[in-house]
């Protein structure tokens, strides 16, 4: 692979530029071990370490099983690798492969809540590898083999497992397999074929296709019936060159091609490289073909060539821009999560298979609403587009799980077994909450439906860095407005990748006529209210109303502005330009708040300064609005100083008295107050002291302030504490989509505000 620049283009070279600065601001790598107990005092640290560790050595020593007690072995998986294998990079090293590992480890994090130390061993030699890892079984409940090249990655897991008294899986093997299992599965269910009697054809032949293959043996195919390729073409018993890998499945049937055996067939297996297939091949094959084309970034068809090519098709890649992804992560967090819990001394075929059930037996159920928010479904459905979970399906940690826990007790490899499955399942569940896939879900949702997203500061490097993005993923078209000359130099500073995105600057000459125009389009609507139409012309030439009027004609969807310049002077444009929505007396403000406890949306913190109870009552009733547009049910707190009457005063006041009157008007709303903070946060205390709030009974998500202050000071004391990621303010209440930027926003902010500024748009008229 080439590294020089004049072989690479640009969008390739601002990708390269972000990941090498991702991986290295701040503390360099995306990893750091953080303490789980207290070590403020100095008794803390007397406990931590001496003299207080020699007690649970102690035990330890008296009882090797006391290790999961005392310490994290029982929550800790070692991802280990010689880098010999790294994604399609080849052999890089081990030093090389590290980024990878570590990366691997946040998936086990935020999908499992397992902690990884990852290890990279600068060895090829089958004995010394497998002699490093077993002298390291102390450390660690599970291991990962990742990145080993075939043939070795056999030996060493088949020795590992055998020697190990721990779980031990090559996920580069059995992950892809399990997923595809799984589809295979609902598939063949979906065009009625029976997995014995299917003909099937494997082209690759790497340690991805014969775990693939030997999983799909076990659930019933063939060996008979199937045809394997390598890079060589059709493996065949005759041939005297293969290794024992290859010999398992090589073919005694009379084909040498790849042509030869798409004939017919009915499922086809690529884990081999990409664009090797076409319409052809296709139409060769059997009624209702199966087809999984699995190379990664290019498939080895186009999943809408293929598409094209064959109505009757069931199709599966391993990309997320299309139906029925074959990815990993449905996997292995799922599968070691379940292992270690009942600390199994293995991954046996038996779990495996477990897990293959599982995750198929998912797609038939309902999907939460979260999902359809994402893929901007009312209701996704089992069927020939889905026959596999989304990968940001919250209930895979509590369905997959559990599944291989009890594999692993009914195979007799379970030390700790399980006795109260409801408790467990509780337990996974309540370990999402350190995982947040809202921002997954709508951008998502924002992909499906992008929209023209006007930006009034585009002469700014984290506007336009931000536009770049957003464009690239697919989730806004920008519109820059701003100076021509400058926005040119700034993207040309910086490599920037913006051609063909309409640039529009307001003082332009050519632009008069526009700007007379909405001109006189803002006299009409303020003639009234003392602006003249000399004022609305040259009021024109500020960005904010070009912008403003730009998305009240419909020449774009949605404005971002308020990067550089306060918020009241940046909001007023629109208010004058297009206002509030019909019904609506005044607008206010919300912050979604990504914490542990999940998604919280925090309201009014921008606008109202000192609400009266009426106004309360809108700014709830904007709230519960907004919040049900991503598919949340609005579970409401409002908030004060005192719980239920406990205190008098006018905030309580005011707000017992706005409750009263939206449950009048909101029968099914539900929503109670007064009630502190802490009381709306915590169940246990809540129904302990109030059962009969109707916030007991499920985690409150939505609490609205008594004033403007309480929730400015909340919500910024939350996020510079890093207790939180605030994304806002939305902006409630507004004819169109318009959002205002904190001062001083990052690049990831914006596009946050970006993508809730789409999926606003989308709901809009």
């Amino acid at each position: 692979m080439s590294s020089s620049k004049s072989s690479s283009t640009p969008a390739q070279s601002n990708l390269k530029k972000e990941a090498l600065s991702y991986h290295s601001k701040g503390r360099p790598g995306k990893i750091e071990v953080v303490p789980t107990k207290p070590t403020n005092t100095k008794r803390d640290l007397s406990l931590a370490y001496s003299p207080g560790v020699a007690e649970p050595c102690l035990e330890i020593a008296t009882n090797v099983e006391n290790v999961y007690k005392y310490t994290a072995k029982g929550n800790l998986v070692a991802v280990i690798s010689n880098g010999t294998a790294v994604l399609g990079l080849g052999d890089i090293g081990p030093e090389a492969s590290k980024p990878v590992m570590e990366g691997k480890g946040i998936l086990f994090k935020i999908f499992a809540d397992i902690d990884v130390f990852d290890i990279e061993m600068n060895t090829k030699d089958v004995d010394e590898f497998v002699r490093t890892v077993k002298i390291l079984e102390p450390t660690f409940g599970g291991i990962n083999l990742e990145d080993i090249k075939a043939p070795e990655c056999f030996e060493i897991e088949k020795r590992l497992k055998e020697e190990l008294n721990i779980p031990v899986m090559h996920d580069d093997q059995h992950g892809t397999a399990i997923i595809s299992a799984a589809a295979l599965l609902n598939a063949l269910l979906l065009v009625k074929k029976d997995i014995g009697n299917i003909k099937m054809v494997i082209n690759g032949a790497g340690a991805s296709a014969i775990s693939c293959t030997r999983l799909f043996v076990s659930l019933g195919a063939s060996r008979e019936n199937i045809v394997m390729l390598d890079s060589k073409g059709v493996i065949r018993s005759d041939n005297p060159d293969l290794d024992k890998t290859k010999k398992e499945f090589a073919t005694q049937r009379d084909i040498h091609t790849l042509e030869e055996a798409m004939i017919g067939a009915d499922v086809f297996v690529g884990l081999s490289k990409g664009n090797i297939l076409n319409a052809k091949l296709l139409q060769s094959m059997a009624i209702n073909p199966v087809v999984f084309a699995m190379a990664n970034p290019d498939p080895e068809i186009d999943y809408n060539d293929a598409i094209a090519a064959r109505e009757d098709i069931i199709m599966a890649t391993g990309r997320s821009d299309y139906p029925n992804q074959v990815n990993n992560v449905l996997g292995f967090p799922y599968i070691f999560r379940g292992a270690l819990d009942v600390r199994a001394t293995t991954i046996n075929e038996e779990m495996k298979l477990a897990a293959v059930r599982a995750i198929a037996d998912l797609a038939h159920q309902p999907v939460p609403e979260i999902v359809n928010l994402a893929y901007n479904e009312k209701n996704v459905t089992f069927g020939r587009t889905y026959i596999i979970p989304k990968p940001i399906d919250p209930r895979l940690i509590y369905t997959v799980a559990p599944a291989v826990a009890k594999a692993a007790m009914e195979s007799g490899v379970a030390k700790n077994p399980i006795a109260d499955w409801a408790a467990y399942e509780l337990e996974l569940r309540n370990r999402l909450g350190l995982e947040n896939k809202f921002v997954s879900a709508i951008t998502q949702k924002a992909k499906d439906n992008p929209k023209r997203v006007v930006f009034a500061e585009a002469d700014n490097y984290k506007i336009l860095k931000a536009a770049q993005i957003v464009k690239d993923e697919g989730i806004a078209f920008p519109i820059l407005l701003g100076n021509k000359e400058k926005i040119l130099k700034i993207i040309a500073d910086n490599n920037l990748e913006l051609d063909n995105v309409p640039i529009i600057d307001p003082f332009q000459p050519e632009m008069e006529e526009k700007r007379n125009k909405f001109g006189e389009l803002l006299w009409k609507r303020r003639q009234r209210k003392g602006v003249t139409l000399y004022d609305a012309k040259k009021l024109m030439r500020e960005r904010n109303y070009f912008g403003s009027m730009m998305v009240e004609t419909g020449e774009a969807d949605a404005l971002i502005s308020g990067l550089t310049r306060s918020y009241a002077n940046t909001i007023r444009p629109s208010l004058h330009v297009f206002g509030q929505e019909e019904g609506i007396v005044q607008v206010a403000g919300m912050y979604i708040m990504l914490t542990k406890k999940g998604t919280l949306f925090f309201s009014d913190t921008t606008i109202n300064v000192d609400p009266s109870t009426e106004d309360l009552v809108s700014i709830t009733a904007l709230t519960a609005h907004e919040v049900d547009k991503f598919n949340i049910k609005p579970r409401i707190a409002m908030l004060s100083y005192s719980n239920f009457g406990s205190v008098k005063g006018e905030t309580p006041g005011k707000i017992q008295k706005a409750v009263k009157i939206l449950k009048e008007k909101y029968p099914n709303m539900v929503v109670d107050g007064d009630i502190q903070a802490n009381m709306a946060l915590n169940q246990q205390l809540l129904e302990e002291n109030f059962p009969f709030s109707e916030l007991c009974g499920a985690p409150v998500n939505t609490f609205i302030f008594p004033k403007l202050s309480a929730g400015n000071i909340a919500y910024k004391m939350l996020q510079e504490l890093g207790a939180a990621e605030a994304i806002g303010p939305v902006l409630l209440g507004m004819k169109k989509s318009v959002h205002i930027l904190q001062l001083g926003s990052s690049v990831r902010e914006i596009i946050n505000m970006i993508t809730i500024a789409v999926v606003d748009a989308q709901s809009k008229p």
